[in-house]
């Protein structure tokens, strides 16, 4: 290997070129930049050319596509100032297109109080020199309003299913293998959203406490898939990860990654010193003007949006995610850190305006975590137009209505009608309707438990949210007894016929149509092991049965999918929806707050399609039988959440029992 002349200081990364190889990396603060090439323990580096602009860089030969590199940085160190040029510590390239080797939390790959303490190149991991082809796949381009969204993790899916290969189980090749795509395609999923998939660490808190961070919420480079979900770590991650992605769009799938620009794995003060941190540490990360480090993710670090070479190296990662790899769109962690200008949180934040000028990610999903941990860091409803959010409102007031309370009919209305209250100047398709997540409980053990129940993750049950709105139907996790289990089951099922019949965007969690548990853990995101892998054996076939059919019923009836807001019946004028109570008689303004115990939801179909058949959706929110008085005619029974009714068709006064929920479709217009 050697260097044969200046290099492109404007293309980072290992790039191939006529002459050989153009690298290129930014670090502002240095005097000096070696490549470092390692094979086996051995190292070969050279010195690159520069700096220029703060980036150093070299047109080099030698270089070999599967080869391992990374940097060594020469200059001043001033840790109150965030410079930490540390030739001892072997840093990953930024703009690695594959990094390989794992990380176990030595001390040398730590941020010392002095430079030159220990050689950290032996126990990082290392960025791989690749020269991926072009990647071209037919995309779904699902409709925002024709889409299903399933949250999942490609470990916990696919470890434990008998279908899946044994040798693609935990992979990006299990996440596409036949059974699952038969499963997502059965279930009606039109868009499967992945945890993290680019290259994260387990922080060393966990490893002293012999855990590992599952999840992936720790990321160490933002451009390549997570090698641990590859048959190999040389290169093979991206080809997989391409294979997933195409099998999967063959089947009709859209695939939506869960990215993390708001923070890193490197940590908080004394955190490792793998990448950023290195090159330059006030120029990624927020620091306060004494010196100390701005945590508004909880992390330890926030990553520094505001500043131009964040700002491009975050936009260049996405377009390789979408043209590179094939990816559909985003769902943004934390994503109020990534729009503070510079503290405050503003939808004018020039990463959002770049997103919205931007040719490639104009085009794609968009999906805002709206909050983090700052100040104002609740902003729902507060992203830019053609964002779309996570809705917790929407969460707490389903599990709330079928649960202990309260059961506030109007709340039960606002999110059927896609909360409006949050995304009034929006429309209902910017509303990510979820009753379960990642991080929480899973819909099982919202049913099954009061408290959480965490302290597998050695934190003294500390950890995870304290407010679950959940209630165990009578007994504390798992029972024999026949009538929790049915209320239970009447309960999971309600609160799904919800999330499907609601304006907005459904997103189911992974493993709640089989009736997954994690036994009351809801912060499983170090628990690599069968609490959080889904346990396909036991799969509930009735619970995946009813999620198809309640799929199956959204797709057939648009007026459950409309792009604009519902107006309701007054007077002559009959509307898109009437609102009734018990008794059949329409609920005028001053009587919803008093009407607790159900409520009747009359869709008018043609008002939204002339030929389409009128919906009604019927809920007991009471814990007791009531009768519940049907408008004039006869209904179809379309899916009752009372898992003993088995009638075809209901008309006048039905018995309806507590915590359930029917749909119904005219059957005589």
């Amino acid at each position: 290997m050697k260097i044969i002349g200046i290099g492109d200081h404007t293309r980072f990364g290992a790039t191939r070129h006529d002459q050989g190889w153009n690298v290129a990396v930014r670090a502002p603060n240095a005097i000096g930049v070696e490549l470092c090439v390692v094979t086996g323990g051995d190292e070969e580096t050279i010195s690159l050319h520069g700096p220029l602009d703060g980036v150093f860089h070299g047109t080099v030969t030698g270089l070999e596509v599967g080869q391992e590199y990374g940097f060594r940085v020469h200059g001043p160190w001033d840790p109150r100032n965030g410079v930490r040029c540390d030739p001892s510590k072997l840093l990953i390239d930024p703009y690695a297109r594959a990094v390989t080797g794992s990380y176990d939390g030595d001390h040398s790959t730590l941020s010392m109080p002095h430079p030159g303490s220990a050689d950290s190149g032996p126990q990082v991991p290392r960025g791989v020199v690749t020269d991926p082809d072009r990647f071209a796949t037919t995309k779904p381009r699902v409709p925002w309003e024709d889409t299903v969204i399933y949250e999942a993790h490609v470990r916990n899916l696919t470890m434990r299913h008998p279908a899946v290969p044994p040798e693609h189980q935990g992979l990006f090749l299990g996440a596409a293998s036949d059974a699952i795509i038969e499963h997502l395609v059965t279930l009606g999923v039109t868009t499967l959203e992945l945890m993290p998939v680019a290259e994260a660490i387990t922080e060393p808190f966990l490893l002293d406490l012999g855990l590992t961070n599952n999840w992936g919420y720790s990321p160490i480079n933002y451009f390549a898939p997570w090698s641990r979900y590859a048959s190999s770590s040389l290169g093979a991650q991206i080809e997989e990860f391409r294979q997933m992605v195409d099998r999967l769009h063959q089947a009709g799938i859209e695939v939506v990654v869960d990215v993390v620009y708001n923070h890193t794995g490197e940590g908080g003060s004394g955190g490792a010193h793998l990448s950023f941190r290195g090159l330059d540490e006030a120029g990624w990360y927020r620091f306060t003007g004494d010196g100390h480090y701005i945590d508004w993710t909880g992390t330890g670090n926030t990553v520094d949006m505001t500043e131009p070479h964040v700002l491009d190296l975050t936009l260049s990662s996405l377009r390789w995610w979408v043209e590179g790899l094939g990816v559909d769109g985003f769902r943004f962690d934390l994503a109020v850190t990534l729009g503070r200008d510079p503290h405050a949180f503003s939808r004018a934040a020039e990463f959002f305006a770049a997103i919205e000028y931007d040719p490639v990610l104009s085009d794609v999903k968009l999906i805002a975590e709206p909050w983090d941990v700052g100040p104002d860091g609740y902003q729902v409803g507060n992203f830019p137009e053609s964002w779309a959010e996570w809705n917790d409102a929407f969460r707490d007031d389903i599990r709330s209505v079928w649960g202990k309370g309260p059961r506030h009919m109007a709340g039960l209305a606002t999110r059927l009608s896609g909360s409006q209250d949050r995304f009034w100047w929006k429309g209902p398709l910017r509303s990510i309707n979820l009753i379960t997540a990642h991080d929480g409980f899973t819909l099982r053990d919202v049913v099954s438990y009061d408290h959480r129940h965490n302290t597998a993750n050695a934190e003294d049950n500390a950890d995870g949210h304290g407010d679950n709105r959940s209630w165990n139907s009578g007994v504390e996790g798992p029972s024999n007894d026949p009538e929790v289990l049915d209320l239970r089951a009447r309960r999971t099922r309600s609160m799904l016929a919800v999330l499907f019949c609601s304006q907005g965007v459904p997103m189911l969690l992974s493993g709640d149509e089989l009736g997954n548990t994690q036994r009351g853990n809801n912060n499983a995101y170090a628990q690599d092991n069968e609490l959080s892998w889904l346990d396909w054996e036991q799969r509930n076939d009735d619970l995946v049965s009813f999620v198809s059919i309640l799929a199956r019923i959204r797709r057939d009836h648009r007026t459950l999918r409309r792009s604009e807001w519902l107006e309701g019946s007054d007077g002559d004028y009959l509307g898109d929806i009437t609102w009734l109570d018990t008794k059949g008689n329409s609920l005028s303004s001053d009587e919803w707050e008093p009407h607790r115990g159900g409520l009747i939801a009359r869709y008018h179909g043609s008002a939204t399609t002339p030929t389409e058949s009128d919906l009604l959706l019927v809920f007991n929110t009471a814990s007791h039988d009531q009768d519940m008085t049907l408008p004039e005619g006869t209904w179809r029974i379309l899916a009752d959440a009372d898992p003993h009714k088995h009638r075809e068709e209901m008309c006048g006064v039905v018995i309806r029992r507590g915590f359930t929920a029917l749909i119904l479709e005219q059957a005589d217009s």
